[in-house]
C-alpha cells in the first residue's frame, strides 16, 4: 500500500484526498487549521494540526517514509516554497505543489518540486478542448506536448482498417482503445476496423488530433 502526505487541506487537498482514498492509499493529512481537518478524519491514517512551515514540525512526520508529498496550502505562495524546499531537505521521494501561475511554478521547481500542479488551469484545458470539437469527449494531457482523447472516428474511418487509414503515418496518431457504449477494449492489431457508433482512445500531439476532429 503505498502512502501519501497531504499539506493544506483546501478545496484541492480535500479532492486530492477523497481520490487516494479511493485507491485504498494510506494518507497522512496537515494543516495549521484544525477545521479543515475534522471531515476528512474517518478515511485517513493519520492528521495533524501544525505549520509546516516549521521545518522541526515536518521533521516528526518522517518524510522519506512517504511515496509522495503533495503540497496544496492557497494563503501563500511563501510557504508553498517554503514547504516545498524543506520536504527535500529532508528526504522526500518526490513533491508535488500546487500553482496558479507559471510565474509560481518555476520558483517551486527551483525550490525542488518534482512536479507542479494546476488545478483551475488543468481543469480549463479540459473542458475547453473538449467543448470545442463535437468529435471530442474526454480530453488528458500529457508530457512533451502528447494528449490522449477519446473521439468518434471521422467518418471516413469507418469500415477501414487502422493499416488502410494509415493512422500513424498520414495522421501522426496511435489507437490506443476503442469504445462501444460502457465498455472499452485494448486495440493492438493493425487490421482493427473502426465501425460506426463507436469512441476511440487515440494518443499524439493535440494539433494532430483537432486535424481529424
Amino acid at each position: 500500500m503505498k502512502s501519501f502526505l497531504i499539506i493544506g487541506m483546501g478545496t484541492f487537498g480535500h479532492h486530492m484526498c477523497r481520490a487516494l482514498c479511493k485507491h485504498k492509499c494510506e494518507i497522512m493529512i496537515a494543516d495549521r487549521n484544525g477545521d479543515t481537518l475534522e471531515d476528512m478524519l474517518p478515511f485517513v491514517s493519520s492528521a495533524k494540526i501544525c505549520d509546516c512551515t516549521n521545518i522541526e514540525a515536518l521533521r516528526s512526520f518522517d518524510i522519506p517514509s512517504f511515496d509522495a508529498c503533495f503540497v496544496c496550502v492557497n494563503d501563500s505562495f511563501q510557504a508553498c516554497l517554503e514547504i516545498t524546499d524543506q520536504l527535500k531537505e529532508l528526504g522526500a521521494k518526490k513533491v508535488y505543489s500546487k500553482a496558479d501561475r507559471d510565474l509560481e511554478a518555476k520558483f517551486l521547481l527551483r525550490c525542488g518540486a518534482d512536479a507542479v500542479i494546476y488545478p483551475e488551469r488543468d481543469a480549463a484545458e479540459r473542458i475547453a478542448v473538449r467543448e470545442s470539437s463535437d468529435r471530442i469527449y474526454n480530453f488528458i494531457g500529457l508530457a512533451e506536448g502528447f494528449s490522449m482523447v477519446e473521439i468518434e472516428p471521422p467518418a471516413s474511418w469507418v469500415g477501414h482498417s487502422i493499416a488502410q487509414v494509415n493512422l500513424r503515418s498520414r495522421y501522426g496518431l496511435t489507437l490506443v482503445a476503442a469504445k462501444k457504449g460502457e465498455k472499452m477494449h485494448t486495440v493492438i492489431d493493425p487490421s482493427y476496423t473502426f465501425s460506426e457508433g463507436e469512441h476511440v482512445l487515440v494518443l499524439g500531439s493535440l494539433e494532430d488530433i483537432q486535424r481529424v476532429t
